[in-house]
């Protein structure tokens, strides 16, 4: 799937907030000046071709839903950011994380037992 811009992952965000919407619905979660409706329905399509979205078909309008959890977006994103920056490597985004004290050695020794305590609730099943 092609990466979202910054305008259609606001909208996407509005899809898993609150689920189908219709794109005059859409433009309710906007403040004035709101966009106008041609363009939030073009970046709606958009989001469509791009497999994001589907929708339903209310005789000449559309109902939009998400294709796309926001979990599963989130997993993608995480492994294209540690693709591009981190080659590859989940221990050097670790790593960073430590040295720029946005995680404590202590939560990093949590993360871990509830890691291990997971494999090895999976290794028993």
């Amino acid at each position: 799937m092609k990466e979202l811009t910054a305008k259609e992952e606001e909208i996407m965000n509005f899809f898993w907030q609150h689920g189908p919407l219709y794109v005059k619905e859409i433009l309710e979660f906007y403040e004035d000046p709101r966009p106008h409706f041609n363009t939030v329905s073009t970046i709606v399509r958009g989001l469509e071709e791009k497999g994001y979205i589907s929708h339903k078909s209310f005789g000449k309008t559309y109902q939009y839903y998400a294709t796309v959890s926001a979990a599963d977006m989130g997993v993608k994103s995480l492994k294209s950011i540690i693709s591009r920056y981190f080659k590859n490597s989940y221990l050097g985004v670790v790593s960073s994380l430590v040295k720029e004290e946005n995680i404590s050695v202590d939560e990093l020794r949590r993360l871990l037992d509830e890691v291990e305590k997971s494999a090895a609730d999976h290794n028993q099943q």
